[in-house]
């Protein structure tokens, strides 16, 4: 479905749905940039994506698209933090699926072996990685711990000699069955401390089974992950990454990632709901002459437009190097409880054609779903932002 649904006979005042010049923010060169590449998604990658998403199928030939236009290397090509935001809005309003996948990419695979790899790591891995001729998966939830893994990690590792020794279960880990490797966190048996290693996923010992079912980002390949008395060489230690807390910075950035999804989802569903309102005719007239129907897409587009313009801060708080896990937190927490709200009114006006994913709006719900859950819950990130505004914490 393209940005500019059709109208009858006049041009739409704002055919972006950018009402705060959000995007007017970037500098020349990148708004140029961000055009094109929206250009292309619109185009080539939103209604191609349904099909996809319908039968629980990887795109690869879209993937390698994605890689032509860049965006498998927003995380070191130095473009702005609001750059890389609005990438990630773009990518969530064609599919939230390939956002999730550009995002986790990004900030948590590129992002980890540039900042924590060692120079061998960095040279084997970083070069495919970029164009998206490899893949990485980060698996860290296990199937018994996910907002308490840093203290309930069970996965586990043991030095013998020259390897290291993996065994243990991971969850919900996506990529996991397309990757070339799994970036997975053990706990060290000697020091107690939880580690990051490269595994290949190849190697003797490891599997992976897709998780199938999903109500939502069914594009995504989740998958359980068993590690089997999985040897790998010592040097598959990521060196920086040998406390868990060299990664937190990573991972708040990776929560605050989640919230430019949350407004992507947000502008994809005002897109479905507008256009089917401006050409959907009930009683003799068109949806989008009613009250109740502008009055839905009245408060969608401001949710849509609150959600950008706190994220548009954020970025600036990032670029400025203030970024802390309650300002991530926060902006999760609220951008993905606006874009569950405001999904909602749209399969809404899209009656029943909108629990159907063929008019788009019913693949949307499903997604929002996931973005309210992933990536620290709704209820765990207001946790957060609770604890750091009194000073009490209600979780141990």
């Amino acid at each position: 479905m393209p940005v500019q649904p059709a109208g009858k006979g006049e041009a739409l005042p704002f055919p972006d749905a950018d009402l705060m010049y959000v995007v007017d923010l970037l500098a020349p060169p990148e708004r140029d940039r961000y055009f094109r590449i929206r250009q292309f998604l619109q185009s080539s990658v939103r209604q191609q994506s349904i099909e996809y998403w319908n039968r629980e199928e990887f795109p690869f030939g879209l993937l390698a698209d994605l890689g032509k236009h860049g965006l498998g290397a927003l995380q070191l090509d130095g473009s702005s933090t609001l750059f890389k935001g609005l990438m990630y809005v773009e990518l969530a309003r064609a599919d939230v699926s390939l956002s999730a996948l550009a995002g986790i990419h990004n900030e948590l695979i590129l992002g980890m072996i540039s900042e924590l790899g060692s120079e061998e790591q960095k040279a084997r891995w970083l070069p495919g990685l970029k164009t998206f001729g490899q893949l990485g998966a980060f698996a860290l939830t296990e199937p018994d711990h996910g907002s308490d893994i840093a203290g309930g990690l069970e996965t586990s590792a043991r030095r013998d000699g020259g390897e290291w020794v993996l065994n243990g279960a991971k969850r919900w880990i996506g990529a996991a069955t397309i990757a070339d490797f799994a970036l997975v966190w053990a706990r060290d048996v000697a020091d107690g401390e939880i580690k990051g290693f490269i595994v290949e996923t190849d190697t003797p010992g490891y599997a992976a089974t897709r998780i199938a079912n999903k109500i939502g980002l069914r594009i995504m390949q989740n998958a359980d992950i068993v590690l089997e008395d999985v040897r790998i060489p010592a040097a598959s230690l990521l060196p920086g990454a040998t406390s868990f807390a060299r990664t937190n910075d990573l991972l708040r950035d990776s929560r605050a990632w989640v919230g430019w999804q949350g407004a992507g989802i947000q502008l994809a569903a005002f897109d479905v709901a507008r256009a089917y309102a401006l050409n959907r005719r009930q009683f003799g007239r068109e949806l989008a002459a009613f009250q109740l129907v502008q009055q839905q897409l009245a408060d969608m587009l401001g949710n849509a437009s609150a959600s950008l313009a706190l994220m548009a801060q954020l970025a600036q708080v990032q670029q400025d190097g203030k970024l802390e896990m309650v300002q991530a937190a926060m902006a999760k927490a609220t951008v993905t409880r606006l874009a569950r709200a405001s999904v909602a009114m749209g399969r809404s006006l899209l009656g029943g054609n909108g629990i159907s994913s063929d008019y788009e709006m019913g693949k949307l719900f499903g997604d929002a779903e996931i973005l309210y859950t992933y990536e620290g819950s709704y209820e765990i990130n207001s946790l957060i932002v609770g604890r750091a505004v009194t000073g009490r914490s209600a979780f141990h």
